[in-house]
């Protein structure tokens, strides 16, 4: 496959751009939690794991969409649902964990921004608001719309990054005013986070048909293909790109059903790993408190 790969050229396999443009901000972060904190009135760095997570996070998102997984998640639907599960599932995590508390505090004490976050991060609106993208993302009519032009097919990632962001932060904010949830209340969270994800992945591995024509039809593919293949490569190529099989070892019906069960099961491991760290701060917690001593009544003699 990683041959045949080839034929779409480096700027279609690596997008060069894109990864100038998340260096670019590795650099921006660097400079603003380093060498120009005090510009900002403050003095904390964030702390050598703080910075781990936010590179960690700017690789996983240019791995997802900027790698040779963007290119096949226009071919393969197992590919689309991996791109989909690293950048809407774990890479908002790190990002959230690599940024400095008060970083955080100045996006939340923004005027209009603060009042954004407020609304959508209760968790009820939080939960649907990211479920309901992501499920009606993969209605096939959608799906397909979003696979047709460059500029559906970007808005509609970065709104659902956007409502990746809003689902994780009631869970995961450093900004203490801003968490609300109890960790009994966090726990629930993510078991309903869990629930409302499922259908869109039971949609996927349970169709009876292929759902996507991005996947299935010659002219919707080369449609999906030429979002990250440059049209002059493209070109050159059309006549003798047949179809998805020429790059997939799966069948269409199970590179489909593949593909819901990868996003299924990386989420729930992902939520897993969550819960057990909220599990494990919480109890960590409840450890740390001193009972006090019981009153015993003076004697008097």
């Amino acid at each position: 496959m990683w041959l045949e790969l080839q034929i779409f050229g480096f700027r279609a396999m690596w997008s060069p751009y894109y990864l100038i443009f998340l260096g670019l901000m590795a650099v921006v972060y660097s400079l603003i939690t380093g060498r120009y904190r005090h510009h900002f009135g403050e003095n904390e760095k964030p702390s050598v794991k703080q910075q781990f997570y936010f590179y960690l996070g700017l690789i996983l998102i240019y791995f997802s969409k900027g790698s040779p997984v963007d290119l096949l998640s226009h071919i393969m639907l197992t590919a689309h649902m991996t791109q989909m599960a690293i950048y809407l599932i774990i890479a908002p995590i790190l990002i959230i964990k690599g940024l400095p508390v008060w970083i955080w505090r100045r996006i939340f004490n923004t005027p209009v921004i603060k009042t954004i976050l407020n609304t959508l991060t209760r968790p009820l609106i939080s939960l649907l608001f990211f479920n309901g993208l992501f499920s009606v993302y993969h209605l096939p009519v959608v799906f397909n719309f979003s696979k047709s032009s460059p500029v559906a097919h970007t808005a509609i990632h970065l709104l659902l990054l956007f409502a990746a962001f809003i689902m994780w932060l009631p869970l995961l904010t450093p900004v203490k005013e801003m968490d609300k949830l109890s960790p009994i209340l966090k726990m629930g969270y993510i078991f309903v986070n869990s629930v409302l994800i499922t259908p869109a992945c039971v949609l996927i591995i349970f169709a009876s048909a292929p759902l996507y024509a991005a996947y299935t039809q010659d002219g919707a593919w080369l449609t999906a293909l030429s979002l990250c293949v440059p049209s002059d490569v493209m070109s050159g190529l059309s006549s003798m790109l047949t179809g998805p099989e020429l790059f997939s070892p799966l069948s269409v019906m199970l590179d489909q059903q593949v593909g819901g069960i990868i996003m299924k099961v990386v989420q729930e491991l992902t939520y897993g790993a969550v819960l057990a760290s909220i599990l494990f701060q919480w109890f960590r917690g409840e450890g740390s408190k001193i009972d006090p001593l019981p009153s015993t009544p003076i004697e008097s003699h």
